[in-house]
């Protein structure tokens, strides 16, 4: 190596530095953009969302009757429309056609700004498993919020940091990017997952607390950036905020014990 001429030697160490990063910069990214009823939230969002940032972007709609729907066909959107009531069941609905490597999900209803997506995928392509957009990294703040959802996220994270060891400033949030396998390396496609506390309190709940928790507790690779929360843009708010609540913080504390992540080959005995 010493005889290599020094402009070979540059050219050699590029060469190892893209195949080192390749796979994480190739990175292909699926959007999916969850609405009921939003049809000024997707008027105004979804045509800030650069086609150049993602290869799949999904419209997943819980049965819009206020046009949705219609507009977002009539604007050459992939829509589908999820068979089974509830917000986690318009992900599992979707989930078989998720092509990306890399899945980011919002509500296009003004309270995920869309300018932040390229710097969620960009800390993604650094080699994180999951990175969410913070409502209260930093400066970040959330207009959105009134006093109950304010003191209600606070805890929700508190309680994640205190019982499993996370350092979140928002484990609530919808607006995130994680790799598909976790959702499957957190059992977060079955259904046992949710059922007991979904039937304690007659709701059916989101995978994004209890994603939160489980990534804490099975090691993985953790990020945030400060992208705030916006006002919505019309619609209504969907939140059932005491039954939401109330299965969230059991999920929080049954975790303590419930779950454990799978070995992986080399975790076992040798």
């Amino acid at each position: 190596m010493d005889k290599v001429a020094p402009s070979v030697k540059i050219m050699l160490i590029l060469m190892c530095a893209a195949l080192f990063n390749t796979g994480e910069l190739n990175l292909t990214v699926t959007i999916l953009a969850l609405t009921l009823d939003e049809i000024d939230g997707v008027k105004a969002i979804l045509p800030k969302i650069d086609p150049a940032w993602y290869d799949q972007l999904i419209v997943v709609d819980g049965g819009s009757k206020d046009g949705t729907i219609e507009w977002c066909r009539d604007h050459g959107y992939e829509v589908f429309i999820q068979r089974r009531k509830g917000i986690r069941y318009a992900y599992f609905d979707v989930w078989d056609k998720v092509t990306g490597d890399v899945v980011l999900t919002l509500s296009p209803d003004g309270n995920c700004d869309p300018a932040w997506i390229p710097k969620i995928l960009d800390k993604m392509r650094e080699g994180y498993d999951l990175v969410i957009g913070s409502r209260y990294l930093g400066d970040a703040r959330s207009d959105d919020d009134d006093i109950i959802t304010g003191f209600g996220n606070w805890l929700f994270t508190r309680t994640v940091n205190i019982l499993h060891g996370g350092s979140y400033t928002d484990a609530m949030v919808i607006y995130r990017a994680f790799k598909r396998g976790l959702i499957h390396d957190l059992d977060l496609d079955k259904e046992e997952s949710y059922r007991l506390p979904e039937s304690i309190f007659f709701t059916c709940i989101s995978w994004e607390p209890l994603m939160s928790v489980r990534a804490v507790k099975a090691g993985k690779r953790i990020g945030e950036v400060p992208a705030g929360e916006p006002e919505r843009i019309g619609g209504k708010r969907k939140l059932q905020i005491i039954r939401w609540g109330a299965a969230f913080q059991f999920q929080f504390w049954r975790e303590l014990w419930y779950w454990r992540p799978p070995k992986r080959p080399a975790d076992g005995p040798r």
